[in-house]
This record gives structure tokens, sequence and C-alpha cells, in this order.
């Protein structure tokens, strides 16, 4: 039997500690600093409501990877599922990305006709603002994406900025029935719990280490240290931020944390029947609400539960979409020798990873080990 050690336990370790597992030629060791597996997709409650770190609703494109998921965790697909944002200067709702149709209800729809119709024909952005001031106008821009943007990233300039192929939700007008995605499938899963059967199943045939941290790295020679042991692997799966595994040689990456306040109203539910959760671009310090009864049906209780999300420095959840530390991030990927992969959202430093995309990570790498 190949040893394989898997570094971290939410959605990408897993998975890859499955995807080997049905190889049948690996000994399997995962190691988790958290007390439970999952990372931000395991189950929490609150009140008596599930939830989890944000809304952790399946996005994907690809029907293979959603069939995989489905497989070992059955799916319910939320094809009405829409987003909506809270424009506080028109006191009003619209859809979230902005769509077209939205700006006929628009106070100053005028100004922002004359806008879009003298937008240049060829976008060449040097910068975050300047490419939303390109494609959708200086008023579209300060409604939508500027003070939002500011908030999500903790920083009192756009411009600085300099990646932007990243969001929102692929699009910048939108047109059509649907808000957010035509393509994709949207699902969350059927079981009260959500993904944690799925990650049970996963690590079945997997030596799990909860509450462990590796002590040192010699990824060179794919060897740890383990609760004061020295151990030796023919291949190691990473899911950490890469400057963690090598030991900072150039330097930190930075993230962007989060602030997570749950407020419990005494209703059955609070939001409109298909939206699932709200965007809040204007000057409030949280940037989404999310009403967890929407994506966990089976929650019947004759409360209901919010939770609010607000950035801080808390955790390393979200890698900065600067190009300066996507640059730094791959110095650390040309480090990784032979045999050790890293992937996941904070492995790969990529804040468009997404639960859909750690599945890919995880199937491509076994893919190569077969």
């Amino acid at each position: 039997m190949k040893k394989a050690l898997i570094i971290g336990g939410g959605f990408a370790g897993c998975s890859a500690a499955h995807l080997l597992t049905l190889q049948g030629n690996w000994a399997i060791t995962l190691v988790e600093s958290a007390p439970f597996l999952g990372g931000g997709c395991k189950t929490l409650y609150w009140g008596g409501h599930p939830y989890t770190f944000g809304p952790r609703h399946f996005l994907t494109q690809n029907e293979s990877v959603f069939a995989y998921l489905n497989q070992y965790c059955p799916m319910r697909r939320c094809a009405d599922h829409v987003f909506q944002t809270y424009i506080e200067q028109d006191q009003a709702f619209y859809n979230y990305p902005i769509h077209k149709d939205d700006i006929a209800l628009m106070p100053d729809r005028d100004e922002i006709r004359r806008q879009l119709a003298n937008r240049p024909a060829t976008i060449a952005p040097s910068n975050f603002e300047d490419f939303w001031l390109q494609s959708v106008g200086q008023n579209l821009y300060e409604k939508y994406i500027c003070t939002y943007n500011k908030k999500m990233w903790m920083t009192d300039d756009n411009t600085k900025i300099d990646t932007f192929n990243w969001s929102p939700k692929g699009v910048t007008i939108k047109e059509g029935a649907r808000e957010a995605w035509d393509t994709a499938i949207s699902s969350f899963p059927l079981a009260n719990n959500g993904y944690d059967d799925y990650f049970s199943i996963a690590t079945k045939e997997t030596t799990v280490l909860l509450n462990t941290k590796i002590e040192q790295y010699d990824l060179p020679n794919k060897t740890v240290v383990l609760n004061g042991e020295t151990k030796t692997f023919d291949i190691i799966i990473n899911t950490l931020s890469p400057d963690t595994v090598l030991n900072y040689a150039y330097g930190e990456l930075p993230f962007i944390g989060r602030d997570f306040i749950k407020i419990v109203l005494p209703v059955e539910e609070v939001l409109p029947k298909n939206i699932y959760f709200l965007y809040y671009p204007n000057k409030e310090v949280f940037t989404r609400i999310v009403e967890y009864k929407k994506f966990f049906r089976n929650d019947t209780a004759p409360t209901t539960l919010l939770g609010l999300e607000i950035p801080s420095n808390k955790g390393r959840l979200y890698p900065l979409p600067l190009k300066k530390y996507r640059d730094l991030s791959d110095r650390y990927f040309a480090d990784l020798p032979d045999g050790v992969f890293s992937i996941g959202r904070a492995g790969s430093y990529r804040y468009e990873v997404d639960i859909d995309d750690c599945l890919e990570q995880a199937m491509d790498i076994a893919a190569k080990l077969r």
C-alpha cells in the first residue's frame, strides 16, 4: 500500500481522501486542526437551527461533478434560487448581479442609460475600479460595486485591486430570466445535517487525526512531524495556504476573515420564497444576510435563523485578489516538489475556487495517481 498524507479536512481534503480510497491501494492519513471535518461546510446549530458558516449551496456547470457528489450526498436542486441586493440610495431591492430589467425601475435611469451608451467598445481596464467603471458606468458602479468591494476586501481604494475577472457571478449586466447562473446547477443537500454525511463517507477508510497540527514540514522528502513522530509519505495533498507548508519562505500570504453574527427571529420565515440570501453594498458593516431555512428545508421550527457576515481579520478564509499576492503564491507553488499537491480555496490561493472546484481538483489528482 502506498501512503498518502492529506493536510486539512474541508471539502478538498475529504474528497481527495475519498477518491484515493476508491482506487483501493492507498493508506491515507488526514490531519485536521479543528475538532470536526468539513471546514466552512460543516453543519452547526444555533437555536435548534442548522446552519453553515455562510451560504454553502453547491454551484457547478460540470454534470459529472454534480453526479459524483449526488451519489454520496443526495442533493436538492434549487432552480428557483435568485440573488438580490439592497441599494440604500434608491431604498429598493434589485436583482444581483446588476440586471438590465431593473434599470428601468431606478430613479436615475436616464443618467445610467446615458453612461451605458457611452461605454468604450473595448474594455481595457487597469484595476478593479476601472473595470467596473468601463463596464457599467459611474452610477451603477457606486450603487452595486464600490462600497461592497471596499467592505469585502477591507480596503479604502478599489484601484488597489488589480485583478477583476472573479466577480460578481461572471457577468457585469445580466439579461434573461435567471438573475445569477443560466447554465449552472444550483443545489443543496437533502439531509438535515447538510454535507456532514459525505464527510463521514469520504473518510470512512482514512485515518483521521482531529485537533491535530503538523509540527514540522519537510516537503522535499515528503516528511512531516506529527505528535512528535517523524512520518514519511509517498504523496502529500495540502489544502492549507501554501506559505504554511513551505515555512513562510517568501513571507505570509494575506487573507480576509469573517465575523459571523447569528440572529433568531420569532417567525417561521423572513425572506420571500425564492430569496435565500441578500447582498448589502452600502455603509452597513455586513456584506450579506443568509436565511438558513431556505437551504435546510427540513427545518420546520416556528422560528428562523439569520446569519450576518462582517469582513474582519478573524480567520484565513478569502485569499486577496491582488496580483502581487497571486504572484507570491505562484512562487510557493513552483517550490512544491513532485508528489506534493496543493488544492482547495486556500491551497490554490484563489478566491474563485468553490466547492465544485475542490471536487474537480481532487478528481484531477486522483486521475494522475491511478
